[in-house]
């Protein structure tokens, strides 16, 4: 009998006590306005992706709180990260939305005035994205071997950097190709048409755009396509036409190696991420939390995003998020080499 009573009175007090914390944050945010921070230009893709969540964020915080967007661009996200980490209030009501922050931090870029493993992750909705490496097919190169025995293959990309020519630089040097030359100055769209031209004989592309844009010189084999960079690692599912390429990951030969390639693809993983303040109360750190859990799991969302940017959301959840970021290699000597491959200059040896 006293068991039964046990089970009643918790079964009421459970879901008194999940109320009450639930009311709690809904009357703290009730009327109030959160500022959202971008650490970019507003017109971009960057603020189109913010503006399809906003609506639905707003939905899934209780109280539905206002939110106002402020824009601070200026040093590649340092100058909006700098601002969160130390002037903004950590009340919950100050979120920022800033790319480049990771890679800045950990690069040991100047400029970079905040501690990386004190921000709160909230997530990102631009996450999972695979990468493949293309050639032309007039060359005939439809096999590793004739690849890499194929000298002075130019490879385009859009400028030092960017993350489709750190692909192309990391593809090269671990596949051993001989005497690549990189050129950049493109367009993503310039970059499809020159190498139907000839005046590129490869590149790195996003995996979706491949099969979007070029599903016809695909098919038709006038493009060779022979390796993957799977974001995040061992997602097998994403692209079941190319699950039988082999991944960058195969043609790492050392542990240091592994970790230069590790660190680019967690720089890619974490995307733009959504961040609050150090010091955010814990309770209002999870509501915002839950609140863009349910925001990157609500299929509206997903087609407002779609209508927004023209590409499907590939969300990162805040614990994968900080997973990501705790599991980031930060030696020096893999900083170094990553900085090599990613530079201007010739690929360091192997």
């Amino acid at each position: 009998m006293k068991f039964k009573t046990g089970l009643l009175v918790g079964g009421i007090l459970l879901p008194l006590l999940l109320g009450r914390d639930v009311l709690g944050q809904a009357t703290f945010y009730q009327g109030k306005t959160i500022t959202l921070i971008q650490g970019g230009e507003p017109g971009g893709t960057g603020d189109m992706r913010v503006k399809a969540v906003v609506p639905f964020l707003r939905k899934h915080i209780p109280g539905n709180p206002n939110i106002f967007l402020e824009y601070m661009p200026g040093g590649g996200g340092r100058k909006a990260a700098n601002y969160l980490f130390a002037s903004a209030r950590p009340d919950g009501l100050t979120v920022a939305n800033v790319g480049g922050i990771v890679t800045s931090a950990i690069l040991g870029q100047t400029g970079v005035q905040y501690d990386l493993d004190k921000f709160i992750y909230l997530g990102a909705s631009n996450a999972t994205s695979h990468y493949v490496f293309v050639t032309r097919g007039e060359l005939g190169l439809n096999s590793l071997e004739k690849l890499r025995g194929h000298a002075g293959l130019r490879v385009g990309a859009h400028a030092v950097g960017h993350f489709v020519y750190i692909t192309g630089r990391f593809f090269a040097w671990l596949i051993g190709l001989k005497d690549p030359r990189f050129v950049t100055g493109y367009s993503g769209v310039e970059l499809d048409v020159n190498l139907q031209r000839g005046e590129i004989d490869s590149r790195a592309n996003i995996a979706d755009t491949v099969l979007q844009r070029n599903a016809e010189l695909l098919t038709k084999g006038q493009v060779h396509i022979h390796a993957i960079l799977e974001i995040p690692k061992g997602d097998k599912h994403s692209h079941p036409r190319f699950a039988s390429l082999p991944e960058f990951e195969r043609f790492a030969r050392s542990d240091k190696e592994s970790k230069a390639l590790a660190m680019f693809r967690a720089f890619r993983l974490v995307g733009t991420p959504y961040i609050l303040a150090p010091g955010t109360p814990q309770e209002r750190a999870e509501t915002l939390r839950e609140a863009f859990r349910k925001t990157f799991r609500d299929p509206d969302f997903h087609k407002e995003y779609k209508k927004l940017t023209g590409d499907d959301a590939a969300p990162l959840l805040p614990e994968g998020m900080e997973t990501a970021i705790r599991e980031l290699p930060r030696e020096r000597e893999i900083v170094e080499l990553f900085q090599k491959i990613a530079g201007p200059d010739a690929l360091p040896p192997r």
